[in-house]
């Protein structure tokens, strides 16, 4: 890991008078630099050529002469020719100076090795750098091992193709796609084989999936992630703060669903599974009577970050839940930092993050308020890593 003392050296050269936000062009970034502008700051994308309109054009800011926001909530762009560029040092010491403080996503640490965030990344960092590993699965210390830890509950691992004794899902990266998912379903071991085998020849998998698959128990329910908050900072109310809720749209599986039954089963017998590729997401609430539930596993995680992942979790975090038939929540997936759904409450705020704070609270706009705070109290080295 590189020394906190760099960190905070580099962190030492910024006028935070000036401060600025950046984050990676991708995954979650426009609700991160939406929260940031409503919070006063002024924001940096770094972008990657041929994928950039969006940031570098469409959502690109205009200020009226006294520095105010007209339309549009990215100021500074950084373009490189791909996304792992960021590392260079020269970027990195453009970063800086703009005064821009970090923001990692999803995308940040699935376009670079994760040994590189940890070691050559200098930026001052929002967040918890360290944690950022344990989304990686199959690590020695992942959110899998984490959640144990915790006493968390999580999906029955299946150890084994031939131990599948009821409906499991393959979590594996697709071979094509090597940033989306190559998930399927099985029943038990002779379906394995016929899905994985025609996987294969569609080119979804590798003939060799298996070594770096995930097999668990499917949960029959609908799926919860909880976008919550943890600021180290707050010093009057709780610490942890539910923010929102969203879940998923997944292609081609809400398509392959919509169908009448009889048409998906011809579908599986031509062959035709349906692919997990996240596109998109949409917000939900759930029942009152859950909420203690989910805060009660929400603080088990930070307890646990704190424990085996020094400071613990800084900011912003999900817990991608399924929900079964008695209540119960099953935790199949962490994000250690923002969330790939929160572009749902962009400006308009999450609902339980607006009924917190009293007015439109995204999760964008929450880390940035925690930015703000933190710059108002000089506490900025509490929430860098």
């Amino acid at each position: 890991m590189i020394s906190r003392d760099v960190v905070l050296g580099n962190l030492e050269k910024y006028n935070l008078d000036g401060a600025k936000i950046g984050v990676l062009a991708s995954h979650s970034a426009l609700d991160t630099c939406e929260g940031a502008v409503t919070e006063g700051f002024r924001t940096v994308a770094v972008c990657q050529k041929g994928r950039d309109a969006a940031f570098s054009r469409y959502f690109r800011a205009q200020r009226e002469a006294d520095g105010s926001i007209r339309r549009g909530v990215v100021d500074d762009t950084i373009m490189l020719d791909k996304f792992s560029d960021i590392m260079r040092p020269e970027i990195q010491q453009d970063i800086m100076s703009r005064n821009a403080l970090f923001v990692p996503n999803r995308s940040f640490t699935s376009y670079n090795p994760i040994d590189a965030v940890e070691n050559d990344f200098a930026v001052p960092m929002v967040g918890s750098r360290n944690l950022l590993r344990s989304e990686e699965r199959g690590e020695e210390r992942d959110y899998y091992w984490l959640l144990e830890q915790a006493g968390m509950p999580f999906p029955k691992k299946v150890d084994k193709p031939e131990d599948i004794d009821g409906l499991t899902i393959i979590k594996v990266h697709h071979k094509v796609k090597k940033l989306e998912r190559g998930f399927f379903t099985a029943k038990d071991y002779d379906q394995f084989v016929q899905k994985s085998e025609e996987l294969i020849a569609q080119d979804v998998l590798e003939p060799d999936f298996l070594k770096h698959a995930r097999m668990e128990q499917y949960i029959i329910g609908p799926v919860f992630n909880l976008d919550f908050f943890y600021d180290p900072l707050e010093e009057k109310g709780e610490n942890v703060e539910l923010l929102g809720i969203d879940w998923r749209f997944e292609s081609s599986l809400d398509g392959y669903v919509r169908l009448p039954a009889k048409q998906q089963v011809e579908l599986e017998e031509d062959g035709i599974i349906p692919e997990y590729t996240v596109c998109g997401h949409n917000s939900a609430t759930m029942r009152e009577s859950l909420l203690d539930k989910a805060f009660e596993l929400a603080e088990k995680y930070v307890a646990a970050t704190k424990k085996f992942y020094d400071p613990g979790i800084i900011g912003p975090f999900c817990l991608q839940t399924c929900i079964d038939k008695d209540l119960k929540f099953h935790i199949y997936d962490v994000a250690p930092r923002i969330g790939g759904g929160t572009n749902v409450h962009m400006s308009v705020g999450h609902p339980y993050g607006n009924t917190l704070w009293r007015t439109n609270m995204s999760s964008g706009r929450r880390l940035s308020k925690m930015v703000r705070e933190a710059i108002e109290q000089e506490r900025v080295d509490e929430i860098v890593t």
